[in-house]
């Protein structure tokens, strides 16, 4: 991954980065430890999918996940992004683009750890060399997962020696994070859900003669990471799923 390789560290620019970056303020729900309020995750759950209506009063039984945004400083000084392919034998979104991340364990203090653990296990990224700047808004899927983004810094990246757990990624690659505000090589993709319209939006990219297609929630998390980050919207019409920011919103469809 050639782009690690850079011989001069710029670390006051990224640590002006990471100054901005702390600055960032989510939405008042967020800020709730833990979860989004009892109101609301109860509402999602009735309005996603028919669970028995005992689980509308234990908002704690959503499943709840971490995905880390790990950004660093390329050779060309452009910010870039941390990627991973899915192994094709994985029951679920199986050879897909991702962030490094995954499931809450018991064991997590909370939703940065949870990041750093899977990517240390997932790519062998050392936690130690990544400094957590912010925490977005978690985004709620259909299938009743509380997806949380933690956004970090690697400032060191040469320190960095990717290492793919072979039984969960295939490939480990990186894209400069401000081609996800940018309309090229991307298009989108009209769905809808509860007679609301949305794009699903793909972004495709190549890496040492390989192809990608990031898309989706991957896709959608990049987006709000690089308006943050560049402080600008995306130059094309964007249209995220409604049902993503159920957790920060108190508009939820009834059925």
């Amino acid at each position: 991954m050639g782009s690690y390789n850079n011989p001069r560290l710029r670390s006051d620019a990224l640590e002006n980065l990471a100054q901005r970056l702390r600055l960032y303020k989510p939405p008042l729900l967020h800020q709730i430890p833990e979860s989004v309020s009892h109101e609301i995750q109860c509402s999602i759950g009735k309005s996603v999918s028919n669970i028995p209506e005992s689980d509308y009063h234990h908002p704690e039984k959503l499943k709840r996940a971490a995905v880390l945004v790990c950004i660093f400083q390329g050779n060309n000084d452009d910010l870039r992004v941390i990627l991973t392919k899915r192994s094709s034998t994985l029951s679920s979104h199986s050879g897909e683009v991702a962030l490094p991340g995954g499931k809450r364990e018991e064991t997590d203090a909370d939703d940065v750890e949870t990041a750093l653990r899977e990517a240390k296990e997932e790519i062998g990224l050392d936690p130690s060399l990544v400094n957590v700047v912010t925490v977005l808004e978690p985004i709620f899927t259909k299938r009743r997962m509380m997806v949380v983004p933690v956004v970090g810094i690697l400032s060191d990246a040469k320190a960095f020696s990717p290492s793919p757990c072979a039984d969960e990624v295939e490939a480990i690659f990186d894209s400069p994070l401000e081609m996800f505000l940018k309309d090229e090589n991307r298009w989108a993709e009209e769905r809808e859900w509860m007679g609301e319209k949305y794009l699903l939006q793909y972004f495709d990219y190549e890496a040492e003669n390989k192809k990608y297609v990031i898309w989706a929630l991957t896709a959608g998390i990049l987006i709000k990471v690089a308006s943050i980050v560049y402080q600008r919207p995306p130059a094309f019409l964007e249209l995220r799923p409604k049902f993503w920011d159920m957790a920060i919103s108190r508009d939820i469809p009834k059925l």
